[in-house]
């Protein structure tokens, strides 16, 4: 079944607000020449990975969903981006950290079993999973963007998904290890933008709308969890031919599920009362 628009969610793990605005100049460019939109983005709470990443899907606060921690998962009984998509015959594909795959598809993730599939019935029908084992202040185990971005591309043309998201921890992790105020960060922004920029016009070219958005904020000393704005503050970029609010307003992190589904023609399940933002 044809859904109504096709649709790419970037999660760049892990970038304050602040940081958006001053070291993506990729982003920021279009967004002057007006083929993008920019919103401030507030997340749930705990401002925690694995509580934002099941939020983002679900629509649904931590407190509702149960994941409360990185170390609380389980497969996630509510409705979510994937199911519905599912649910209204389109085709979903994931390249993601192997969280995403314990929440919406199966728990717990068996690496040789999970890390690759494609599933005509599953909730996520094309996946492409990294768990970062080994995962350390001296060694970050992160996948290197481009080629997460390259197996998003390819999962697009090969099997014509209409919804795909990617999420990527490095800089989240850059963070974790020396904080968001030093040359490290400044330069691995700057990588992060320049990479983005070489695949995001081939996915508008191939008819994607795009929103590229982190799960959470972070401080100069690498932390998140918490409730000021540093920790929970992020951008939300827009490629596509939505209607959106005024660039002032703050967005809840609990209206993307919904927004994403409406933007693909999707019902929204009743379980997810955040309004979209876009329309």
């Amino acid at each position: 079944m044809a859904l109504r628009a096709k649709l790419l969610l970037v999660v760049l793990d892990g970038v304050p607000w602040r940081n958006w605005r001053r070291f993506m100049g990729n982003l920021e460019g279009w967004v002057r020449t007006g083929e993008a939109r920019v919103w401030r983005m507030r997340s749930v709470l705990p401002s925690t990975s694995a509580s934002c990443y099941a939020s983002i899907h679900t629509g649904t606060a931590p407190q509702t969903h149960g994941i409360l921690a990185n170390e609380i998962r389980f497969r996630v009984d509510l409705p979510d981006i994937f199911s519905e998509v599912a649910r209204a015959g389109g085709v979903s594909g994931a390249v993601t950290h192997s969280y995403w795959s314990e929440f919406f598809n199966r728990f717990p993730f068996d690496a040789v079993r999970d890390i690759e599939y494609d599933e005509v019935n599953g909730p996520i029908h094309h996946g492409r999973f990294h768990t970062m084992s080994g995962y350390g202040h001296d060694n970050q185990m992160t996948p290197a963007d481009a080629d997460l971005f390259a197996t998003l591309t390819l999962l697009a043309s090969r099997y014509s998904i209409d919804y795909g998201i990617l999420h990527t921890c490095t800089l989240d992790s850059m963070g974790h290890r020396f904080g968001h105020d030093c040359r490290e960060m400044d330069k691995a922004l700057f990588a992060a933008d320049a990479t983005l920029a070489s695949f995001l016009p081939r996915w508008q070219e191939a008819g994607y709308e795009i929103i590229v958005t982190a799960d959470h904020g972070q401080t100069d000393r690498g932390h998140h969890g918490g409730n000021d704005d540093e920790q929970r503050d992020f951008a939300l970029y827009y490629f596509g031919t939505g209607t959106g609010p005024e660039e002032s307003v703050l967005l809840d992190q609990l209206q993307l599920a919904p927004t994403i589904l409406e933007r693909l023609g999707i019902s929204v399940p009743q379980t997810m009362q955040a309004k979209p933002f876009l329309t």
